[in-house]
This record gives structure tokens, C-alpha cells and sequence, in this order.
């Protein structure tokens, strides 16, 4: 069976837009949270939000979308576009230059690519009201492929000339981890050579904002206080979005190009709590179990973890639930290992993005030779006590990563990562 290694990142993130902005805020612990002015309102319980610098989106038309120079990208691509889109496609551009990919290592049969976001809310409600008001033939020939759930696969696989496998994922906050898993075992099995694997979200308000209706987000308004996962005084998480790519190869692939990859992945796992439609299973017995599969699929024993990227949102509920997940996995551990952090505690929760986005930044760290610490964490809740959350970065090489995700459903993947 073929080995699988990552060989190319983009971000568009709070915390950077580039690789190198992002390892350094990751280990400096720089959050990328301000006060978001649209939600400066009494009405909105919510402040803060981890917002993406240097691309504005608020407009509804592509065409008063501005993004950095660098970015060339044609007018006939952005009008199918969602913010997501934008997102993607310009973290796409970045992972491309990064593992020094051709065209033809792009659009061919052995190429695939797997994406996931919530579609956009934004252009969705947009467009909906544009028809009520003026009628179905004054609405946008593309707005529904610029809106709906799997605008970022229909708009990247087209943009990019895909041949291989595609595919959108939707299983709220595990999509994208989802997608990694999936992508992973089409290279394993021989069916495709290279996988794109892609998370974005808009990022907006209407994004973001139907979650405090939920109450589960942060009512903090010190953007220092907002996403403190494991801490006593956590309120809720946080909001974000952006993009972020990873691209897969087979070793054959690897070999050919000559290329450095960032990581290996061992294999992954999932398992669904079958508890509740929004609420973790108290003693996280899905997470576990997703951790467990993963673990034997890779061959990795619980003791040879160096670190867990923790799915870890900054809420009452889900933080305990995967705490007492991970106790129940690495309970005959030797002591302080594994390390656990939550990198939400600086972007903020991405949704769909958020388990690529942070599997990223988990090879990135192992390339790079450190383990992000907790930000903001100062009391640790005592029903998350017994694990080891060092509050700095450690400046050490891990060998084996773990990176846990969880959505709505109870929907929970694992993913396992090797130092390359």
C-alpha cells in the first residue's frame, strides 16, 4: 500500500496568509482576533472575531472584492465565486508554488481534489432575496454554484482543470478532516497519485453570527480573553474563516519530483457519538474511539504520541468531552506525554475549515522542529486536569502528531501524523 506525505501548504488565516506569518505567529502564540465592527452593535451579544487581513469581501459583487496583488485571478473565475472561494483559491495558488507542482502534475487523471465549507450563507440570503424582490430572471446565472454547500469544489475543480477524483465533504466541523481521511485512502488504494484537500469559510457575519443564537459563542469583548480552550473561564468560541490547502502525495510522486515533503500520514479513524444533533458525548466516548481507530490503523502505539492538536473549541461542554476522551486513550502514557494544545485559542474555530487548517499547522510544526503552547490558558478546568497543556510553545522536534475534529452529529475524526 502506498505511504502518503504532504508536500504543499496555503494559508489565508487569522494569523497569516503565508507559511512563514503562520509558524511564526504559531509560535510566538499571536492570535489574530479583533473587535469586528459589524458585530459593534447593542444588539449583538458577540465582539470578537478572528478576521482575515488584506482581502475585503463584503460586497456581494466579486467585482468590488480586493485581495493582494500577488493574486492573479480572472474575472470569469471570481463571478462564481463565494468569499470561501476567494479564500481558497488564492491558499491553493500558495500550496501549489510550495510543492512545486507543474500543470501537469495538476490536471491530470491521477489528481484529485476534496474541499469543504458550509457554502455562504451570505451570497445565499443575498441571492434568495434578489429573487423574492425582482424575480427569478434579474437573478445571477451563478448564484447558486457561488452559494450553495460545495461552491468551493465545483469553483476550484473547474478553475484548476481537476481530472481525478472531487468530491465536497459535509459533516459540519469535521469536514475537512473528513476530507483528509478520504483523500488519504485514495492514494493509499491506488486510486489517485495527488489530492488537493482544501477548508475555507466566509468569515462574515453571516457565517459566524447564527452561532450566538446557539450560545456558543464568546461573549468576551478583550480580544486577549476571547478563546480560552481548557481554561476555567471559557465562554464559548470564537468565529473565523479564510482557507487553508494541503496538498497529498504518493512516495512514488515524492520520489519522481525530488521534493521535501512537511509531513507522513500513518492513516486516520472516525467514529460518531450517536448522543446529540449539536452537543459531544459527556465522556467522549465517539472521540475516543475515533482516536483508537486511528491509532491502530496507523500502528502507533498511544505512548509514541508526541503531540494532540485538540480539537478543543474554548466551550463548557465540548473541551471537557474530548479531555476526557484523550484520558481514556493515553491513560498508560508515561507521564506529560502527550503534550495537547488548541491553536483555537489564536485563530478562533474555523467550522468546516478547522480540521485542515489546523492539520496544517500540525505538519508545519513538525517540520519546523516545535509544539504550539496553550495562549490565554491561566486556570485549567479541573475536569480537564491530568493532561499536559504547557502554556509556552516548546521548542522540540515531535515525531508523531495527532489531530482530533469534531462536528455536529457527533461526527469525530482522527488523524495521525509522522515527522517526514
Amino acid at each position: 500500500m502506498a505511504r502518503v506525505f504532504i508536500t504543499g501548504l496555503g494559508f489565508v488565516t487569522s494569523i497569516g496568509n503565508d507559511a512563514t506569518t503562520v509558524s511564526r505567529h504559531l509560535r510566538e502564540l499571536r492570535h489574530g482576533f479583533e473587535l469586528f465592527p459589524p458585530f459593534q452593535k447593542p444588539d449583538i451579544p458577540c465582539k470578537v472575531v478572528g478576521t482575515i487581513k488584506d482581502f475585503s469581501t463584503d460586497s456581494p459583487d466579486p467585482e468590488d472584492w480586493t485581495f493582494p496583488s500577488r493574486y492573479k485571478i480572472k474575472r470569469e473565475l471570481l463571478r462564481s465565486m463565494a468569499p470561501n472561494g476567494l479564500f481558497a483559491h488564492c491558499a491553493a495558488l500558495q500550496a501549489i508554488e510550495d510543492a512545486q507542482l507543474k500543470e501537469a502534475d495538476i490536471s491530470n487523471p491521477e489528481t484529485g481534489l476534496y474541499a469543504a465549507s458550509g457554502g455562504s450563507p451570505f451570497l445565499l440570503h443575498h441571492h434568495h432575496q434578489r429573487l423574492q424582490k425582482l424575480g427569478v430572471m434579474r437573478c445571477s446565472p451563478l448564484g447558486i454554484v457561488a452559494s450553495i454547500v460545495g461552491t468551493l469544489n465545483f469553483n476550484l475543480v473547474a478553475a484548476f482543470k481537476i481530472l481525478g477524483a472531487s468530491c465536497g465533504f459535509s459533516s459540519a466541523c469535521a469536514s475537512s478532516a473528513h476530507a483528509l481521511g478520504y483523500a488519504f485512502d485514495d492514494i493509499v488504494l491506488g486510486r489517485q497519485q495527488r489530492m488537493f484537500v482544501i477548508g475555507a469559510e466566509d468569515g462574515n457575519v453571516d457565517a459566524i453570527l447564527p452561532f450566538a443564537g446557539m450560545r456558543t459563542l464568546s461573549l468576551q469583548t478583550d480580544p486577549n480573553l476571547a478563546s480560552r480552550p481548557f481554561d476555567t473561564a471559557r465562554d464559548g468560541f470564537v468565529g473565523t474563516g479564510g482557507a487553508t490547502v494541503l496538498i497529498m502525495e504518493s512516495e512514488a510522486e515524492v520520489a519522481r519530483r525530488g521534493v521535501k515533503p512537511y509531513a507522513e500520514m500513518l492513516g486516520w479513524g472516525q467514529a460518531s457519538d450517536g448522543y446529540n444533533v449539536a452537543i459531544s458525548h459527556p465522556e467522549g466516548s465517539g472521540s475516543a474511539a475515533a482516536m483508537v481507530h486511528a491509532l491502530r490503523a496507523s500502528g502507533v502505539r498511544p505512548e509514541e504520541v508526541d503531540y494532540v492538536n485538540a480539537h478543543a473549541t474554548s466551550t463548557l461542554i465540548g473541551d471537557v468531552s474530548e479531555a476526557r476522551a484523550l484520558r481514556s486513550v493515553f491513560r498508560d502514557s508515561v507521564p506529560d506525554r502527550p503534550v495537547v494544545s488548541s491553536t483555537k485559542a489564536l485563530t478562533g474555530h474555523g467550522l468546516s475549515l478547522a480540521g485542515a487548517m489546523e492539520s496544517a499547522f500540525s505538519v508545519l510544526a513538525l517540520r519546523e522542529g516545535f509544539i504550539p503552547g496553550n495562549a490565554h490558558l491561566v486556570n485549567v478546568d479541573p475536569e480537564c486536569q491530568g493532561l499536559n497543556l504547557p502554556r509556552t510553545t516548546q521548542e522540540r522536534q515531535a515525531g508523531i502528531v495527532l489531530k482530533n475534529s469534531s462536528g455536529f452529529g457527533g461526527a469525530n475524526v482522527a488523524l495521525v501524523f509522522k515527522r517526514a
